[in-house]
């Protein structure tokens, strides 16, 4: 009976929504262990679209409890309005099915500013200007306000005015009103008995459940080259995206993995700065943006398109010891005469096998293109490998040879149940 963890092995926005909550249907726990509300999930199920940005994927299966690990960052009142949300939908999120590590830090209201303030001068990164770089900076600066902290108002006060030592000196130099200690202190303390409830020690919990023989199913926001550490910094996120993060961003231990899953679209796309190897700016990344949607589920910003790079994929298949893949909205590609797909790069005359890590070389690769023929025959809606056709087959394998990782799940729309199982997780 394994535990199995999902990440996206491309820059984030592969469709891991739909295949957590596809796999949760199998899972007991389900379990989100890093980022914070800047992550959008699209979900379709039936008639129904729910858009998470904070919360599990499993939340909108009845029965299933979810977790929000020591690794997110969390925003109380964008936390306290999805919850809203979906109970507008018909979906009740309450402390029996949902509960938050004590050990989770904070997303304040200073930290948007802060963020939004740095993302309107000229050395903008692409963030979603929802605080999560400098709440992960208090963080490790240990100075965060926790979720724990809510708990113990009396000494509330002095940790928020030694949060404020930091950010009144910061906001002093970028020319920012300082702020008042006081003002903070009543905007937690009026959300602090909304969000107490749910609060756990979700590591004592998840060891207990392990313990129990209960499958737990742990969640990754954005992807895997969008790591601090392994992606394309400093065009990153704030967090470790990698599998590995799954264990510390819960409090298991990394014996608890027993498969990880990784996303990755039958193409390419990104969202804000930093290389992209394979980006269209021509029809080819039009026509891929307007078939599948390509719009940030938190942002509606459009994504930045192109075709499908095995050179990344393969290297976040090491990075995050990938054992299968979820290959998604390969029915985005019905009906192209070729397809191209990224199988190696070309940098100062060099030829080489992965992305290297400096900045300026990661904008200079040049990709080195295999052109692959397309299919007319649409494999929309398919839910078995016979229904696909052969050329769409071929497609797959290749993609599987030139990553070196079976594709064990196939993704052709939307809809929960266009899913083609190869291989399942939870029983390898």
């Amino acid at each position: 009976m394994a535990n199995v963890v999902v990440v996206g092995s491309q820059w984030g926005d592969e469709g891991k929504g739909k295949i957590v909550d596809w796999l949760s249907e199998q899972a007991d726990v389900v379990v989100r262990f890093q980022g914070g509300h800047n992550a959008g999930h699209t979900l379709v199920i039936g008639k129904a679209t729910y858009k998470l940005s904070l919360l599990p994927s499993g939340v909108v299966r009845g029965g299933k409890l979810s977790v929000i690990g020591n690794g997110v960052v969390i925003d109380p009142q964008a936390l306290l309005n999805e919850i809203a949300t979906l109970k507008k939908q018909g979906v009740a999120v309450t402390p029996e099915n949902l509960r938050i590590a004590e050990n989770a830090t904070l997303i304040l209201p200073l930290h948007q500013e802060l963020d939004a303030h740095r993302e309107s001068g000229t050395s903008k990164i692409g963030t979603t200007k929802r605080g999560i770089g400098p709440a992960y900076e208090d963080k490790v600066g240990r100075r965060a306000i926790r979720f724990m902290d809510l708990a113990d108002l009396p000494a509330l006060s002095a940790k928020i005015d030694r949060l404020l030592a930091h950010h009144n000196a910061l906001r002093r130099g970028l020319g920012l009103e300082q702020l008042d200690g006081a003002a903070i202190y009543q905007y937690l303390a009026g959300v602090a008995p909304k969000v107490l409830p749910f609060m756990d020690s979700v590591w004592l919990l998840l060891d207990g459940k392990r313990r129990e023989g209960k499958r737990i199913l742990f969640e990754g926001a954005q992807g895997a080259l969008l790591d601090i550490d392994h992606g394309t910094y400093p065009y990153v996120t704030s967090s470790n995206t990698v599998a590995a993060q799954a264990a510390t961003g819960s409090g298991l231990g990394p014996n608890a993995i027993d498969y990880v899953l990784g996303i990755c679209k039958a193409y390419t796309t990104r969202v804000g700065e930093g290389p992209f190897p394979t980006e269209q700016k021509n029809n080819v990344g039009r026509m891929l943006g307007e078939r599948g949607k390509e719009f940030g589920t938190v942002t509606g910003r459009p994504r930045r398109c192109g075709w499908f790079d095995a050179v990344l994929v393969r290297q976040t298949c090491r990075t995050c010891g990938i054992d299968g893949l979820a290959l998604t909205k390969l029915d985005i590609l019905d009906g192209f005469d070729e397809i191209k797909v990224c199988v190696g790069y070309r940098l100062d005359g060099r030829e080489l096998d992965y992305l290297p890590a400096g900045e300026q070389a990661q904008a200079r690769v040049e990709p080195v293109y295999e052109t692959i023929a397309g299919w007319k025959e649409p494999t929309a809606c398919a839910r078995s490998w016979a229904q696909l056709p052969a050329q769409a087959i071929k497609y797959v394998r290749r993609i599987e040879e030139l990553v070196g990782c079976p594709v064990a799940l196939l993704s052709t729309s939307p809809e929960r149940e266009d899913t083609i199982l190869m291989m399942n997780p939870f029983e390898t």
